[in-house]
């Protein structure tokens, strides 16, 4: 019996430590519908909420601060993949904002969130 508990343990070790964890922004979003989307695993979620609101990490961020967040981010994860969930009342302007300040970090994989249909 005392073999099966270690191997439990162990596997449960295993699957800790190989899975990945994906950090939400926290906020509640109405992703827009897209027939063409794919499904990605990003690093970060940036989202932007019906009250035009940017969202990072749990907290709210202004957009003059978005690059500066990025380019942290970028410092500590090599493999940098942000998706921007935007809410779809959100402002598109916002959108393109953030995108910007995305890019103006160098982060050059940048998707944006939408529902399948």
């Amino acid at each position: 019996m005392t073999p099966l508990i270690d191997m439990i343990f162990i596997l449960l070790i295993f699957f800790m430590v190989t899975s990945s964890f994906v950090r939400e922004s926290g906020v509640e979003i109405e992703r827009p519908m897209a027939t063409t989307g794919t499904e990605q695993t990003p690093s970060i979620v940036v989202g932007i909420d019906a009250s035009n609101r940017i969202w990072i990490d749990g907290q709210t961020v202004d957009i003059r601060n978005v690059t500066s967040w990025m380019e942290n981010f970028k410092a500590e994860n090599t493999d940098t993949a942000v998706v921007i969930a935007s809410d779809r009342m959100a402002r598109s302007g916002l959108l393109i904002e953030v995108l910007d300040a995305c890019r103006s970090a160098d982060i050059t994989n940048v998707s944006v969130a939408t529902k399948n249909e």
